[in-house]
């Protein structure tokens, strides 16, 4: 018959010896809570940014004592660092909280059937109606131009960038791939204003000065949005495993065909979703646009002639020259900045149901 024994008392972890009642960092908080409200309004009006500031590292501070004396020094170690986590992740989460409430409050109000339907194409009698703060003018031109100029960078951007994807990852081997490697981290770090000199240098070279259209917008875009394409879909198609490569060649499968019907599919979930990111790291840009585009008040379809307005700037343009009364142009202008964010949810939304879709069923 065998005894067992309990192990010695030295031997039981720290972590789970003494615990702190649940209600103590509560009325810690709380108490925090009300020091900083009353320090702060003490000093000179209450500020709830430096209410949140004291609230926080007095929180920390009396947290950590009471389970240092109630439970031990490990203890108090992890709900210090618990709470430094919980302090960071609320940090970041509520500016995106109130960026996102600030833009919904403020372009909901906007959202009519003008503003869909409508341009800035305004007749006097829209200008009368302004004055007496009527909701005028709308941003289908803006709309339309956002969706011409982001699908000509896709154009330029997703085959350019997943080849040369396939290449450093399939066959570069020698000096040309570590080239074509910095190459891409260049372009990453190149700053929007120089794609916009770039593409309006270089339509400037051969159609003349003061060219603006939508083709030079997308050029400038896909300066942009190619390395990011580039980079995430690397890295993407490198986490593939050999194994399903080599299978493939050991068959008799020629290497081209092994990527097309082997490797791609593998890595199509991440591919779509890199996409995704780099069209939303061009849909918002602004200063590119405003050299290569321009500003248009009307409805243009042709990319190959004439100026052309996306969302971004429209929204620029209607805060900095909001018109009589001010009031009308800056809720356009939030009202465009709404309807950008939802573009780029509804983005993120179809590349997650496309990258569900078309993974490979093993991987399911």
């Amino acid at each position: 018959m065998t005894a067992t024994m309990s192990p010695p008392q030295s031997q039981v972890s720290s972590l789970t010896t003494g615990k702190m009642h649940r209600a103590i960092p509560f009325a810690i908080c709380a108490f925090s809570i009300a020091v900083g409200v009353v320090g702060v309004y003490s000093i000179g009006g209450f500020k709830w940014g430096w209410m949140a500031i004291v609230a926080a590292h007095l929180y920390l501070l009396l947290v950590t004592i009471a389970s240092r004396v109630i439970e031990d020094r490990r203890q108090a170690t992890d709900r210090a660092m618990r709470t430094v986590m919980t302090i960071a992740f609320t940090t970041v989460t509520i500016p995106l909280i109130s960026v996102f409430w600030k833009v919904i409050a403020e372009g909901a109000s906007r959202f009519d059937r003008k503003f869909f339907t409508g341009s800035m194409r305004i007749t006097p009698e829209d200008m009368l109606a302004q004055m007496e703060g009527a909701a005028v003018g709308g941003a289908l031109h803006a709309m339309a131009g956002t969706l011409i100029i982001t699908a000509i960078a896709g154009i330029i951007s997703v085959p350019l960038g997943l080849l040369t994807a396939i290449y450093l990852v399939e066959y570069g081997k020698g000096k040309l791939a570590g080239a074509v490697t910095r190459m891409v981290d260049v372009m990453t770090g190149i700053p929007s204003i120089v794609a916009g000199l770039f593409a309006y240098a270089l339509f400037e070279l051969f159609l003349g000065p003061g060219t603006r259209s939508g083709l030079s917008g997308g050029v400038a875009l896909s300066l942009l949005m190619t390395p990011v394409v580039v980079r995430s879909s690397e890295e993407m198609l490198r986490l593939v495993p050999n194994e399903l490569r080599e299978a493939s060649l050991a068959l008799g499968v020629a290497k081209w065909r092994t990527i097309l019907k082997v490797v791609l599919p593998t890595a199509i979930a991440g591919i779509l979703t890199g996409i995704t990111l780099a069209v939303a790291r061009v849909i918002g840009e602004t200063a590119p646009l405003l050299v290569t585009a321009g500003v248009a008040q009307d409805i243009n379809l042709n990319p190959f002639s004439g100026r052309m307005t996306t969302l971004p700037v429209f929204s620029y343009y209607e805060y900095v020259q909001p018109g009589v009364p001010p009031e009308t142009g800056i809720a356009r202008a939030w009202g465009a900045a709404l309807m950008l964010v939802m573009i780029v949810a509804v983005l993120f939304t179809a590349a997650r149901i496309m990258s569900h879709v078309l993974k490979p069923k093993g991987l399911k």
